[in-house]
């Protein structure tokens, strides 16, 4: 990225500054240069963070830092006073978005001795076109309709949705009663018309599942208007009538956060993404997920570049990756560029430490609009993908189902699906579910850029978890090679905390051959070799490892160096 084009920018405007003071209304980010004196310390983080958000860090071993402590409100209100409209605020970035067209305004605030002025920044909104949200190639083909009436209302019915499940081997977490309780999902898009009318919604409302909402766009105005995008996004998680239509998370808890401006696409969408992150962090979500990608825009100087797509770059993706950070999955949809010139995948799919997912047909062949990788850094993306092509979705405005094409429905079917395999293994940090997900992908062993890891098996992903915390309760687990040996043993031990181990061997008699005290075991992995095995007689041998709490016995064989 061409650091927001900020500094053309500005060599350009200052002469401008100096000799007009009218402009059309523009937006604009300041960036402050500390937080000193914001009212707040990172050792009472309950003045500014909800007890989840606290909860999700000390689970993970996660510290508060001075990324999560709030933006200085006297700086704001300075700002405020100049006669600009704040628009939103960011502490990760330290910094608001304003609107303002009066140029001599502009300049007073960048001589604020608490603005960085060296990192100003336009983020220009100008005069909004007649442009649909799906002019974008991103989201070309989500409308295309096929409605279909189901009729059958068996509990465990699917109906149309059952393809997309199934896909993901989704349904044993459903039959073990996980289906997202107690596990809140943010969902940042473009707006959820009749999600509130619907009645593939009215378990959520009824259950009280939908927990807020929040428009970053226009902040006085409804989630439930501009579009539809969210609500068929929404649908695909949240959706539950059954023998009709279930999504991956029925039972789980939503917010429902507008960030994205249908009617145009500029670099402000990205901080309008970060302010909207921010506030899922703050209530305590567990998964984020954003069927939203950037790349090109309305205003070219804005445009990215796929140099720009390595994981830290771009405004997005670095507010991603503090989301992830913090404790947060974040699963992003590709984007649909891959028939297009720019064909890789867009901001924030980038990051590292989120769920990229891109999309396949409903015969898990790759969707030919799914954006591709790898990143322009060499990584894997996407990292999954799931149906993305014909998936079922909500109509918004009345009807059944409608089926559309998007990565931004492949994405929130993987993070329905996130919630209920995280509700299953609730000690473990995002990125381990992440990491047990991409392991359990049919392509792990040789990813590509089109499918990345390949399409996931949930059900995999929940055994391989569940393997893992047997031996959690066993406090450690062990490894031991060569076996047969002939005169050292090499082990790798496991332990789930610090803790002090005794080894011993015997023979099939019982007889002890070799002791160890006292050995050390710190948290992760641990080596240790035994080198004193190399006269015993060839044979069987037990291999005892004792914490205070457990007890592993491994078979060994000595073999000799002629055998």
């Amino acid at each position: 990225m061409k650091k927001l084009f900020f500094i053309t920018c500005l060599l350009i405007s200052y002469n401008f500054i100096f000799s007009q003071t009218e402009l059309a209304p523009n937006k604009f980010l300041i960036r402050f240069t500390d937080k000193n004196n914001c009212g707040y310390s990172i050792s009472r983080p309950e003045k500014f963070l909800s007890q989840r958000a606290i909860d999700r860090r000390q689970k993970q071993n996660i510290i508060i830092d001075n990324y999560d402590l709030p933006v200085n409100s006297e700086y704001i209100l300075k700002v405020k006073n100049t006669g600009v409209k704040i628009l939103n605020k960011s502490k990760w970035f330290n910094s608001v978005v304003i609107e303002t067209s009066n140029l001599d305004t502009l300049n007073k605030i960048m001589n604020f001795s608490f603005v960085k002025n060296d990192e100003f920044k336009p983020i220009t909104k100008i005069k909004k076109q007649n442009k649909s949200f799906f002019d974008n190639e991103f989201y070309k083909g989500a409308l295309s309709t096929s409605c279909v009436k189901a009729t059958n209302d068996e509990h465990y019915n699917y109906g149309l949705a059952n393809n997309q499940i199934e896909m993901i081997n989704g349904k044993d977490l459903h039959d073990k009663n996980y289906r997202g309780q107690g596990m809140n999902i943010a969902i940042i898009d473009a707006g959820f018309i009749n999600t509130e009318n619907l009645k593939v919604f009215d378990s959520l409302w009824h259950n009280n599942q939908i927990l807020g909402e929040h428009n970053f766009v226009e902040k006085d105005s409804t989630v439930f208007a501009r579009h539809t995008h969210g609500t068929m996004v929404l649908s695909t998680i949240g959706g539950n009538i059954p023998g009709k239509f279930i999504g991956t998370a029925p039972k789980a808890n939503f917010w429902l956060l507008l960030s994205e401006d249908a009617n145009s696409e500029y670099l402000i969408e990205e901080y309008n993404w970060a302010s909207a992150a921010e506030f899922a962090d703050s209530v305590g979500a567990d998964i984020i997920n954003s069927s939203l990608a950037y790349s090109i825009f309305n205003a070219p100087s804005q445009n990215h570049n796929y140099s720009d797509m390595d994981g830290k770059t771009t405004p997005v993706t670095q507010a991603a990756n503090i989301a992830a950070s913090k404790g947060i999955i974040i699963v992003n949809s590709a984007g649909n560029e891959g028939n297009n010139s720019w064909k890789y995948i867009c901001a924030p799919a980038d990051a590292d430490k989120i769920l990229c997912v891109g999309a396949v047909d409903s015969a898990g062949n790759y969707a030919s609009f799914s954006s591709i990788g790898p990143t322009y850094d060499g990584r894997t993306k996407p990292d999954i993908v799931a149906q993305g092509k014909n998936a079922a979705v909500a109509n918004a405005y009345g009807g059944y189902w409608t089926n559309a094409n998007g990565t931004s429905f492949s994405s929130p079917i993987i993070a329905g699906m996130c919630a209920c395999l995280w509700q299953a293994h609730p000690l473990f940090s995002n990125m381990e579910i992440i990491d047990a997900i991409i392991k359990s992908a049919d392509n792990y062993q040789f990813p590509d850029n089109f499918l990345g890891y390949g399409i996931p098996d949930f059900s995999a992903a929940d055994k391989y978890l569940s393997e893992i915390e047997k031996n959690m309760k066993k406090d450690f687990c062990v490894n031991i090679f060569p076996n047969p040996f002939i005169d050292i043993i090499n082990m790798t031990l496991y332990s789930f905390k610090n803790q002090k181990a005794v080894l011993s061997v015997f023979d099939i008699t019982g007889r002890k051959v070799f002791l160890h005290r006292n050995i050390n075991l710190n948290f992760g992995y641990n080596k240790l070799s035994v080198n004193a095995l190399k006269n015993i007689a060839k044979g069987f041998y037990f291999v005892k490892i004792s914490t205070e709490n457990n007890t592993i016995v491994e078979k060994i064989i000595k073999c000799n160096a002629n055998d």
